[in-house]
């Protein structure tokens, strides 16, 4: 029984792992890239830093907020791709109300 259940929680930990699949944008052009994302609703996209070398960058980048966690927001971001240094894309964030807030008391003084 407990081999069982120990196979089940394994086969449910790898599922939940191959949910979002990876891709490198680098070695895409950016309509391939923004078609993946729009086709699998949301991806994992490594690259390498342009800034500091062998550093890898990685997210998560979405099609809609559908896919974001509860409280988040989708905002657009850009990654690299083969035939382009920003292609625009979405990724889910937390919203900064702070930032506005900051902003609309800074205007006043």
């Amino acid at each position: 029984m407990k081999t069982i259940l120990l196979a089940a929680c394994l086969t449910l930990v790898a599922a939940g792992a191959q949910a979002a699949l990876r891709y490198d944008p680098t070695r895409m052009n950016c309509g391939k890239v923004q078609a993946t994302i729009a086709r699998q609703g949301a991806v994992i996209l490594r690259y390498q830093s342009a800034r500091v070398p062998g550093l890898p960058l990685y997210n998560r980048y979405v099609q809609s907020e559908r896919f974001c966690d509860i409280g988040e927001i989708r905002a657009r971001a850009y990654v690299p791709s083969a035939d382009t240094k920003s292609c625009p894309v979405y990724v889910c964030k937390r919203p900064d109300f702070d930032r506005h807030f900051r902003r609309r008391i800074l205007k006043h003084l």
